[in-house]
């Protein structure tokens, strides 16, 4: 998916390993990822330092995002850190802050980076 491309996703960002979660849903990750890691979003993220990328779903719709972003929260920590390292076991960053671009990850069909 190109970077001007946009598609619905939920995604989870981590202070570090093993560290504070938070889990959210856009439709534009990029340009999330950028508030977030220029802290442009006060609250949770910006005050607890959770600004790495860390798991990310595309979805076909928005409401499909919004229901597996509910479905999560939910989740016991133990499950969120099992998906997460099921998925990224090295608790990779896929944002570069740098470029603004985003690595493709195990879950991402396009096959390539956002």
């Amino acid at each position: 998916m190109s970077r001007k491309s946009k598609s619905p996703c939920v995604y989870i960002l981590a202070s570090g390993q093993n560290g504070t979660l938070y889990i959210g849903v856009t439709s534009d990750l990029h340009a999330r990822m950028a508030q977030h890691s220029q802290k442009l979003i006060p609250g949770f993220t910006a005050q607890y330092n959770v600004t790495q990328l860390v798991y990310y779903e595309l979805h076909e719709t928005l409401d499909q995002a919004i229901a597996r972003e509910k479905q999560l929260k939910e989740w016991r920590r133990t499950w969120k850190l099992r998906l997460i390292e099921q998925m990224n076991p090295e608790w990779r960053n896929f944002f570069d802050p740098q470029t603004g671009e985003i690595g493709a990850g195990p879950f991402d069909k396009s096959e390539q980076a956002l």
